[in-house]
């Protein structure tokens, strides 16, 4: 890992840590026994398959195989660099870090290809102290602290959500950033700056109030700019699409509102970013905002980790309307229950904002929100109401033909469990038997019906989940228990050779093993995880920590975490190896390495349940 970062700085940031505290600020995570379980979010799971176990301060999904440590799971989650991942667990634990910088001391640029996702940050972090400066600036601030007093937004929400101006010119934060020696190209790249037709950049956002738009763990991926000046149009812009930022997948006040969501078990989506903050401000937190979209799927796989229910509340006029038309589909397509809430229904102030800041504003508030609609009762009812006087043949037909439309936004494309939900709640609001309803899905139907199960079990068939070889499963016992490596000949080490491996991502588990070993820090999980990390870009397409954590956790759970089973474990292994090799040279191989090592651990269960449990005094005899 040299020129890479200090060991000592890994180890401690991963001892500061804890794998259960990181993940569960990110996800809601569920006891099981002495691990967690969780939706992963690393594909779309529907069922928690994602396992986070303490004692190995390790993560690891069955159904796609990722998996990791702490360091792992920030990368992967946040698409950061390992050196990112190091640095925010760092300051989340009030670290210090060695100074470093890259081999050769060169700070690596972005690329051919323009910014990069930590370039974008990198300029966004900085914009956002210049906006914060120019707001505090008695004379260019004036109107926007101004603009703050009029909206009611306390002092104490302006510094936590990072409200900041842009000061009323074309080159403010183009001067500002060439005084800094900023890329002008990131600038470019992250929306803040653009290109005059005669040549040369200008500010993109001016005279407005600025609203810094952040992802789960606070960093500026975006802004958003509310105009100070009525003459101004339009009122509100966004920044453009990013490596960065994404509208699809990206709510406002999600770094604030997480932890409260995730408590509440409940997501409250509003509309603007002044709604999302006088919500905070008046203490109810478990609210975020949309970015000028209707609630998309990326919004609710994000919010799905976190929450069951989502509450959409919105205005009562057309767009409203439409907006929760559109959330018909985010229903079908993730498990996560939609429910509508319109403040019309108990108060005559037009948003959250305005109610807020009236005396009981938050009782009616809570009100509005508890009595939320089922999405689908909430379409039904709505239907019933436009067909009010009309002859029950018509309501008939018009209530088959909603029912078609659900099936054509994928109603049969459910898990079983989840369909036969969705089916009972449509017969519930629409006031029809079951038998109707799927009598509509069997008459759209236009090929088999693929539940979760199959499609799962099909996964995990493809990641040959439990048919690892005797190599791979030797790996695993070395990752599980690094004080097993001595108890090997030099000849058995050289059964992990790289180039012995069927697997890319098995080799260079291999690969980093080797190089932990010459490095003296042993064959454990998590100095090869280290290597791991350290070789970055060279890993490419492939997932070896997620194979390293997958063989690690399957000996555990084999061995029961019991030293002698791994250590006979290991013996079977290197014997079946050997046993190859050997008849490699002879003919073609009739063993089956998965076979062979099941049929042992088969051996080794009937002993115990036959003699009973004989490791204790196998291994007091062994001292």
């Amino acid at each position: 890992m040299s020129g890479f970062a200090p060991n000592n700085d890994v180890d401690r940031v991963r001892d500061a840590s804890d794998i259960v505290s990181v993940i569960g600020d990110h996800l809601a995570l569920k006891a099981k026994g002495r691990e967690y379980v969780c939706l992963c979010p690393f594909h779309e799971d529907r069922n928690p398959s994602m396992c986070v176990v303490p004692a190995k301060q390790m993560y690891h999904c069955f159904v796609c195989g990722a998996g990791g440590d702490v360091f792992r799971f920030i990368m992967e989650y946040h698409s950061m660099t390992f050196r990112e991942a190091l640095t925010h667990l760092a300051e989340r634990a009030n670290i210090e870090l060695t100074p470093w910088k890259p081999s050769g001391g060169n700070v690596v640029q972005g690329g051919p290809q323009g910014a990069s996702k930590s370039d974008i940050v990198e300029v966004n972090s900085t914009a956002q102290a210049f906006f914060r400066a120019i707001l505090a600036h008695p004379e260019h601030g004036a109107l926007a602290r101004a603009l703050i007093e009029r909206r009611g937004i306390s002092a104490e929400m302006v510094e936590g959500f990072g409200i900041g101006a842009s000061p009323d010119r074309w080159d403010g934060l183009l001067t500002f950033a060439q005084s800094k020696g900023l890329s002008i190209e990131a600038l470019r790249a992250a929306g803040l700056l653009k290109e005059r037709d005669s040549g040369g950049m200008y500010d993109a956002l001016r005279n407005r109030l600025i609203f810094p738009i952040r992802d789960q763990i606070g960093r500026p991926i975006g802004f958003g700019a509310r105009r100070i000046d009525d003459e101004d149009e339009p009122k509100y812009l966004n920044s453009p699409e990013t490596s960065a930022f994404n509208k699809s997948t990206t709510l406002f006040g999600i770094d604030r509102a997480a932890r409260a969501i995730k408590k509440e078990r409940v997501a409250v989506v509003v509309e603007g970013y002044t709604d999302v903050i006088a919500c905070h401000q008046h203490g109810v937190e478990h609210v975020v905002g949309t970015l000028g979209t209707a609630l998309t799927t990326g919004h609710a796989a994000v919010l799905r980790r976190l929450c069951d229910t989502v509450v959409l509340l919105f205005d009562g006029d057309e767009a409203g309307q439409r907006a929760a038309d559109r959330a018909i589909e985010v229903l079908l397509k993730e498990t996560i229950d939609i429910k509508i809430a319109a403040l019309s229904g108990v108060t005559d102030a037009k948003d959250p904002d305005e109610l807020l800041a009236r005396e009981g504003g938050v009782e009616t508030f809570s009100r509005a929100i508890e009595e939320g609609i089922d999405l689908l009762t909430w379409r039904f009812d709505r239907l019933r109401r436009e067909l009010s006087g009309q002859g029950a043949a018509r309501v008939t037909q018009r209530i088959e033909e909603e029912i078609q439309t659900l099936v054509d936004l994928g109603l049969e494309q459910l898990s079983p469990v989840r369909r036969r939900l969705i089916v009972r709640q449509i017969a519930h609001a629409a006031g029809v038997e079951e038998e109707v309803v799927r009598a509509s899905m069997r008459l759209g139907r236009r090929g088999p019906i693929r539940g979760d199960e199959e499609m799962e079990s099909e996964v995990r068939n493809e990641r040959g989940r439990g048919r690892f070889s005797s190599r791979e499963m030797l790996l695993g016992c070395l990752l599980s228990d690094d004080s097993l490596w001595v108890t090997m000949t030099s000849d058995e080490h050289d059964l992990i050779r790289i180039t012995a491996f069927d697997s890319r991502a098995s080799a260079l588990v291999a690969q980093a093993m080797l190089e932990s070993v010459e490095n003296g820090t042993g064959t454990g999980l998590h100095p090869v995880l280290n290597e791991l990390n350290a070789m970055g870009s060279e890993i490419g397409e492939s997932d070896p920590s997620g194979r390293a954590v997958a063989l690690c956790k399957q000996i555990d759970d084999q061995c029961e975490g019991e030293r002698d089973r791994r250590a006979r474990f290991l013996r079977e292994c290197v014997k079946n190896l050997v046993l190859r090799e050997s008849e490699r040279e002879s003919g073609p191989s009739v063993v089956d390495d998965a076979e062979a090592l099941r049929a042992f651990m088969d051996r080794e269960r009937a002993k115990r349940e036959r003699f009973g449990d004989t490791t204790g005094r196998l291994s007091s005899g062994g001292r």
